[in-house]
């Protein structure tokens, strides 16, 4: 066995320890978020659509429509940000990484205050702020690429 041949592993060892963890788990849980986004918000919105035989079907049908729309537009908010982390966590596709992780850091950061504001100004029920907790996923994602980039990339 030569040098060469041996080192190599090794290498890619080494290589593997500058992985940045917590935007890799940033990267992981918005990946999670959109599948469940994707496929659990979808079942879950379809269970509210008007039935065709009520008054003002049309109407309805459109504002649940463009909920709907909403939601998927969301969605794509997720996969988006999962992919640029993608690229971020895997790549040199972008020359300007922390740049870029800062926009994030602050994207997650005002989706979970914005989130939070509308369950705090929404009439409220038991234990809202827990059962719509969606916030809690936003800061921890927002926290999570903010401090990788503040360990990795300062």
């Amino acid at each position: 066995m030569d040098f060469v041949t041996f080192y190599r592993p090794l290498q890619k060892i080494n290589e593997m320890k500058k992985t940045n963890i917590p935007i890799l788990i940033a990267n992981i849980l918005t990946g999670l978020a959109f599948l469940a986004h994707t496929i659990g918000g979808d079942i879950e919105i379809n269970s509210i659509q008007p039935a065709i035989n009520i008054n003002n079907w049309a109407e309805k049908q459109q504002i649940w429509t463009m909920a709907r729309c909403g939601w998927h537009w969301i969605s794509f908010d997720l996969l988006f940000a999962s992919i640029a982390l993608t690229l971020i966590n895997f790549t040199n596709y972008f020359e300007n990484k922390k740049t870029i992780l800062q926009l994030l850091s602050i994207y997650f950061f005002g989706y979970a205050i914005v989130w939070f504001f509308v369950i705090l100004v929404s009439p409220s029920f038991p234990n809202n702020f827990i059962n719509l907790g969606q916030w809690i996923l936003l800061l921890t994602i927002g926290g999570l690429t903010k401090y990788g980039t503040k360990k990795h990339y300062a």
